[in-house]
Parts: C-alpha cells; structure tokens; sequence
C-alpha cells in the first residue's frame, strides 16, 4: 500500500492538472450513492432486479468478450506510429470500451423497458407500492450500474494492458525494456515509466462513463413508447448527430450559410446531447493531460441532460396505457 500510495503521489506531482485523486473520490461517491438508493428506496427493488437481469443476458458477456477480443488483439498489432504504439492502444480500446458498453446499455434499455412495456410485465410491477416514477428510476438505475460494471472491468483490464504494452514497444523498437515490477528495495515495487501510462486512460474511462449514462437515459425515455428497432436506430442517429453537431454550428456560421439552416444546427446542438465533448481521444493520443475542471463540467452536463432526459421519460410514460 505505501508503494501504491507513493506511485499516485508520483503521479500527481507529474501531472498535476489531472485528477486522478477526484477520479477515485467521485467513483466511491457514486458506489455509495447506488447502495443506498439500491437498498434504501423503493425503486432500488426494480434497480437490483434490473442489474440482475442486464448481467445475465447474453449480450452482457457478449459485449464484454467482444471488448477483450479487440483490446487482447490489439495488444499485438503494429500500428507503425513511429513510437506512439501505446496512445493509440489506448485510443482504440478506450473506443473499443464505449461502443461496447452503449450497445449494452441501449439494448437492455430496449428490452427491459420497452419489453416490459409490451409484453404487459410492468402492470405486475405497477400493481405493487411502486409508482411509475419509481419504476423508471428502477430501471435506469439497473441499466446504468449493469453499464458502468462493464466498463470498470474491462478498464481494469485495457489498464494492466496498457501497463505491459509500454515493455512490448519497448523490445519492438530495441530499446532498453523496462521490468514488469522492480525489485531493487527488496519487494515488488510498480515501475514509473508504465505505471504513468497506465493512468493515462482514467480520465477517458470516465468521460465514457458520462457519454453512456447520458445516452441510456435517452434510450430509457424512448423506450417508454417506442419498440426496440426504433429505438435503436434513434440512439444510433443521437449519437452520430451528436458527434457532428459542434461542426454543424461552426460550419453553419462560415460562408453565406442560410439564416434556417443556422436555426435547425443551432436547434439540434441545443436539444440533442452533445455527447462530442466526451470524445477526448485527440488529447489521449498526443498524452496532453485532461483538467480536473473539464471533467468537473461534463459531469455537471452529464448530470443535467440526464436529469431532463429522465423527466421526459417520467411524462411519456404517465399517460402510456399498459392494459
């Protein structure tokens, strides 16, 4: 623990705007807010029923050996980037990670909700002291800690990975190859020059965190009057727009743009998550450090959009006949 302890120190005196100390305070902050909604409120019934039922469905470990199949292969393929192997290793699983995980977290938003919805399942729990408010809050709260599990082991394992990756590019580029643990004072000591690396995917693991919870919230709310394709495909157009919305607006005010045009890019940035401000592989890739304040406003904005999103869920569904 006191090597542990030294190598954060290390690191935070290395990077100093990275906040890999906040990174460990908000992830127990949120482990301790699930466990007591989970057992201390009425919709933490439908959100344990809920984890427990998006973590045996196939496509659970599906997208998880998917995930590892990907980053394990990538592990020994040369991407011939004149000594910056590691950064787009890590870009690449870090992307690999979010796809994942969105798809997760759409389908059992699909099947969970939209399912239920269909198939007359909810009006069993509805018939329980159990609103519908509740029952929405239940399910996204299942779906999004199923999500978050996801990501959290296969970012401990893009993290060992990345640990060892840095030795292996090493010995591809005949370097000296720095050991996998230093034994100099006597004990397993972490060595520096891979351990700095490896914590270079924090900061991108939660920004995923925060694009996923933002859109399984979006796919909850559609989920309360769409099927499963249409929501899908609606997700997947979310996310493609949201990507592209910053250089819809920019483009729109280049040129002699259309005054309507202007208004429908200004309309779709506006209404539309902007999920494009959790893409951060361009900094991950050159290893420019992320700022704890970047991290601290797309939490705010994370927080935000899926308060509202949830809203909506709560008004499309009050009215929804179940009978």
């Amino acid at each position: 623990m006191s090597s542990l302890a030294f190598m954060l120190a290390q690191t935070a005196a290395r990077n100093p705007q990275t906040p890999f100390g906040l990174i460990a305070i908000g992830t127990v902050v949120a482990i301790v807010a699930f466990l007591v909604a989970n057992y201390g409120t009425r919709s933490g019934t439908i959100a344990r029923a809920t984890f427990k039922e998006a973590i045996r469905q196939p496509v659970f470990s599906m997208m998880i050996g998917l995930a590892l199949l990907v980053i394990c292969a990538n592990m020994y393929i040369p991407f011939f980037t004149m000594g910056d192997d590691t950064r787009v290793f890590i870009d690449c699983g870090l992307q690999t990670i979010l796809i994942c995980a969105l798809l997760l977290g759409v389908w059992t938003a699909s099947l969970s909700v939209a399912d239920e919805i269909e198939g007359k399942t909810a009006m069993t729990l509805l018939s329980k002291p159990i609103n519908r408010r509740q029952f929405i809050l239940g399910k996204y709260s299942g779906i999004i800690q199923a999500a978050l599990l996801m990501i959290l082991f296969t970012g401990a394992v893009l993290f060992v990975l990345t640990y060892l990756k840095v030795g292996y590019d090493q010995r591809e580029a005949s370097e000296t190859q720095a050991p996998i643990l230093d034994f100099e004072l006597g004990f397993p000591y972490i060595v520096p020059i891979r351990w700095f690396t490896a914590m270079q995917i924090l900061p991108g693991l939660t920004l995923i965190a925060f694009e996923v919870a933002v859109l399984t919230a979006v796919s909850v709310a559609i989920s309360t009057r769409l099927p499963m394709l249409v929501n899908m495909v609606s997700c997947f157009a979310i996310f493609v727009v949201g990507h592209l919305t910053p250089v819809l607006v920019q483009s729109t005010f280049q040129g002699d743009a259309l005054v309507f045009v202007r208004f429908i890019a200004q309309l779709l940035a506006t209404v539309l998550p902007s999920v494009d401000m959790f893409n951060m592989s361009t900094a991950i890739s050159t290893g420019a450090p992320i700022p704890a304040d970047y991290l601290g406003f797309s939490l705010l904005y994370c927080l935000a959009y899926c308060t509202a999103a949830v809203l909506l869920a709560f008004i499309l569904f009050e009215d929804r006949d179940l009978a």
